[in-house]
């Protein structure tokens, strides 16, 4: 005798709808609100890439001044394959400046020789001395000429010579370090639970349609009574790359980051020693610039409370103690007792 059984799956459940080389669009179930939003939000800002974070310039004639040329160069996505694991932060290593294991060096050299506008493109930038791995530092170009980004324009005469050092970050530090260029969020289509107003003059439905999501789930019945305990539990996540990383890694390594941030909630409500914000046991206390409690800071020997940006004067707001603000008295200010 054959049984049937509906075993009902445990844990979160991933539907891929869309994949392309810089871009995956998916369904994400079995989840809550806070743990979607969070890992959206980890994948926008914390996850670490390589950026040039330092601009030496030799000789600049072009028409663009030096920090304008800078600010570009800073903005071009470069390969950041491996980097989690394969680069150390400047910050965290043992060189005195920047070196092989921490860094990538980026030569560009060009100058105008004739009568037309030279353009001067991302793909003119090279990779110059050792580096952790093959990919990362490498610009990322995915456009089918194979130029990338342009960086600016020389006429004749014209000459740029310059040494680029790019570090490793987060977007928390500068949007630089960005691997994303958007990330799509949607939960519940059909509005079944009330958690958007919309505004409207006439009829809601034909001034508000619906999305394409709504075909992946079936609308309220008018005559249902409305469940004010339901909450969400699928969402749609469109992760779209700039090229820095492929859209897998992304969301692995924003899974990755969540492991981390839940670790250092469990170690510090559980009491255990040794283990930083990241909730690596040994780290250093500076690493990922993660955030750290007001009442953990401790002044430099010397001050009488020191500064922070969360208290002025041995734990007091910047308001004062019930302070009067253009917002009215506020509960804040009293030091940080809880």
């Amino acid at each position: 005798m054959d049984y049937e059984m509906d075993i009902e799956p445990t844990g979160p459940q991933v539907t891929v709808r869309e994949a392309e080389p810089t871009r995956v669009d998916f369904k994400l179930t079995s989840v809550d609100l806070a743990f979607a939003n969070s890992l959206r939000r980890v994948m926008l800002s914390e996850i670490p890439t390589m950026a040039i974070d330092l601009v030496e310039v030799e000789k600049n004639t072009s028409v663009l001044p030096d920090e304008f040329l800078a600010h570009r160069l800073g903005l071009i996505p470069l390969i950041s394959k491996n980097c989690d694991q394969d680069v150390e932060y400047t910050r965290d290593c043992e060189c005195e400046d920047h070196c092989a294991r921490c860094s990538v060096t980026l030569s560009l050299h060009a100058r105008c020789t004739g009568d037309d506008i030279m353009r001067v493109y991302a793909r003119d930038l090279v990779v110059s001395g050792e580096r952790a791995n093959e990919w990362v530092g490498n610009p990322v170009i995915l456009d089918p000429e194979g130029n990338g980004p342009l960086i600016c324009k020389l006429r004749r005469g014209q000459e740029l010579k310059m040494t680029c050092i790019a570090k490793k970050g987060i977007a928390k530090e500068h949007a630089k370090w960005m691997p994303t260029s958007a990330i799509g969020f949607e939960y519940d289509p059909h509005n079944n639970l009330r958690h958007v107003d919309y505004w409207y003059e006439e009829d809601p439905a034909k001034e508000w349609p619906v999305s394409a999501n709504a075909g992946w789930e079936q609308p309220a019945p008018p005559d249902q009574p409305f469940d004010y305990d339901a909450q969400p539990n699928s969402f749609y996540i469109d992760v779209e790359s700039i090229g820095t990383l492929e859209p897998d890694m992304i969301i692995q390594q924003g899974i990755t980051v969540l492991q981390r941030k839940l670790a250092s909630v469990i170690s510090s409500l559980s009491g255990t020693e040794g283990a930083d914000r990241n909730g690596v046991m040994g780290g250093d206390d500076e690493d990922m610039m993660g955030v750290r409690s007001p009442d953990a800071y401790e002044p430099p020997e010397g001050m009488d409370g020191g500064f922070t940006a969360y208290a002025n004067g041995g734990g007091a707001s910047a308001w004062g103690p019930s302070a009067t603000t253009p917002y009215g008295v506020t509960p804040y200010g009293g030091g940080y007792g809880f």
